[in-house]
């Protein structure tokens, strides 16, 4: 499985393709999460038509209606890594982007069980060997394009729709359980309401929320 060159990136309309995204990456609190979407022509149209774009030209209110009609319409799958696992990974791995390609890879994986299809489109965020050695393990053949903005291709944007939908879903789930409202990013009130659930619970709290690793568990513990 051999990355693209930037020639081949022009444009996939009309082809059938597996776009993947992910969300949560920039988050402190909530799960990382990766989709991956198959498309086809037919489906290509329906999407356009439901104006799929990017998710971060989106707000919340309108991904949350629109994930679960791409769901219903496009064969999918979500990898959803929950902070508690996500800090076990990353404490073995201990690379983001490998974290990445790992999620990508399992996504995909998934996919291509239900679908036959030999092109995958993602975002540029490293090193893609990790997925096409995970994939070739498993006797996968595909061609992975990675190109910044990828979420120009309908296929990629479907995804980042379906896997931001995730995210905020289980983001609400955790604020519940920790009876806490938990921010988006990596802000100020970020750093604020991880100082309030370590007073409320104990600072072991923490790991079930929120990925350790950000600069913003070691000012939150300091304080």
């Amino acid at each position: 499985m051999e990355p693209s060159s930037l020639t081949d990136q022009a444009s996939f309309s009309g082809v059938n393709r597996i776009g993947m995204d992910e969300s949560g990456k920039g988050d402190y609190f909530g799960p990382l999460v990766v989709a991956a979407v198959f498309v086809d022509a037919t489906t290509e149209s329906e999407l356009r038509l439901m104006q799929v774009r990017d998710s971060k030209k989106i707000s919340d209110g309108r991904i949350l209606e629109l994930a679960p009609d791409i769901r219903a319409i496009c064969p999918h799958s979500v990898v959803a890594i929950g902070p508690q696992r996500y800090n076990e990974l990353y404490r073995k791995i201990k690379n983001l982007n490998r974290l990445l390609a790992w999620g990508h890879a399992r996504a995909l994986e998934n996919v291509l069980e239900r679908v036959e299809c030999g092109l995958a489109i993602a975002d540029q965020f490293g090193d893609e060997r990790f997925i096409r050695h995970a994939l070739q393990e498993k006797g996968r053949s595909v061609r992975l394009v990675q190109m910044p903005r990828a979420e120009s291709d309908v296929a990629v944007a479907a995804a980042s729709i379906v896997a931001r939908a995730e995210f905020l879903l289980r983001l609400k789930r955790l604020s519940d359980e920790v009876g806490t409202t938990l921010p988006k990013g990596a802000s100020p009130a970020v750093e604020l309401a991880a100082r309030m659930i370590v007073k409320k619970h104990g600072q072991e709290r923490l790991k079930s929320v929120a990925k350790l690793h950000f600069k913003t568990t070691q000012a939150v513990l300091a304080g």
